[in-house]
């Protein structure tokens, strides 16, 4: 490593330590539903056409909300709606018009398989600023991993309703990839198509072994081999065609000569540092892929939110913890942390997968 990228480092994880130390919300993610109208091999928490776990209903998020303003917990706070699907609940228009109420942003992530225009103009009409569609390849690739036949032509059609309204300059939206065996090498004809559709922001994401996912991991993961010629193509794609698209890795994992060539920021599990999430139950967890027992905080039906966020998280801003197995003689550990917690299974755990680890194997 270059004494450039060493002095970075060192500022970095002074930063770092002031972020931890200030915990400071900036981002919260209301999980609105565990309904969703696809059944997604790579699916990180199993969604179901038909749940048995019943929708938060808007008045006792919105109480979450009071509590945040009313408490100091964040002021410049941008809350993402997510699932499951929350395009099939028909109210996320009174959930969107409360959020603007208290002087939050908001936006969604959706698979855009119901997303109408009339729709579309509504959640903008309540305050909508924000969308992420998930786009996983051409339409075999697509929707062999949606396993649904019309998902392409359906996410197509709500990504251009997209790229119409953005020329606005007042909405800003990216399309998410995963990345598995199917797509991999079809990634460069992929990205030639996204800019020719006029999409601007990118991220990519791999498989991790959670929910559904961890059932199809084998099937769907791509080998170490594959997984440095992903950050090559990222790195890649930064580089000389950052002009025409942003291309962002997902936060997870330390990535050693990689770090800042294929993201924005160096890695930094900000799970219960800024980042919080509400669950359909109302659990109060880091982001939602942090969905062990042993992460969840409280329950917002039992304690006030602000009270989990200031009280509790310890386990996610003190990780000393994650320091075992593998990790324990880690020469990178004070540049990672024991990577991203969604790879835990809990407190005693191993962490599943080693980023750092894959790329120096390849």
């Amino acid at each position: 490593m270059s004494i450039l990228n060493s002095i970075k480092h060192l500022i970095f994880r002074r930063y770092r330590n002031k972020e931890i130390e200030r915990h400071k919300l900036n981002y919260l993610f209301w999980e609105c539903t565990l309904r969703c109208n696809l059944s997604c091999l790579h699916c990180g928490s199993d969604c179901l056409k038909n749940s048995e776990q019943k929708d938060m209903p808007v008045d006792d998020f919105v109480k979450v909300l009071d509590d945040i303003k009313s408490s100091g917990t964040a002021n410049n706070l941008t809350i993402c709606i997510t699932g499951g699907e929350p395009l099939l609940r028909r109210d996320l228009e009174q959930a969107g018009i409360e959020i603007r109420k208290r002087g939050f942003r908001w936006g969604i992530v959706t698979n855009g398989l119901i997303l109408s225009q009339e729709r579309f103009y509504s959640l903008i009409n309540a305050g909508m600023t924000s969308m992420s569609f998930s786009l996983d390849g051409f339409e075999p690739q697509h929707n062999h991993l949606r396993q649904n036949e019309q998902s392409f032509q359906k996410v197509m059609s709500a990504i251009k309703l997209a790229v119409d309204f953005s020329k606005n300059g007042n909405f800003v939206f990216d399309v998410i990839t995963c990345v598995n065996k199917y797509n991999f090498d079809s990634l460069r004809d992929f990205r030639k198509f996204l800019i020719n559709n006029g999409i601007k922001h990118w991220r990519i994401f791999s498989i991790f072994p959670e929910g559904r996912a961890g059932k199809n991991f084998n099937d769907l993961s791509i080998s170490s081999l594959q997984y440095r010629g992903l950050m090559d193509f990222i790195a890649e794609t930064r580089s000389q065609f950052g002009n025409q698209i942003h291309l962002n890795y997902s936060c997870e994992g330390y990535l050693g000569k990689y770090e800042l060539k294929v993201r924005d920021f160096f890695f930094f599990c900000r799970a219960g540092i800024n980042i919080a999430s509400v669950m359909c139950d109302g659990n109060v967890t880091g982001c939602l892929s942090v969905r062990a027992n042993d992460f969840i905080q409280g329950n917002v039906y039992q304690r006030s939110f602000s009270s989990i966020w200031n009280n509790g998280y310890q386990i996610m801003r003190q990780r000393n913890w994650a320091k075992i197995g593998k990790c324990a003689s880690c020469k990178v550990w004070n540049k990672c942390l024991g990577n991203g917690l969604h790879l835990r299974e809990g407190l005693h755990s191993e962490v599943a997968r080693c980023n750092y680890q894959e790329l120096n194997n390849s």
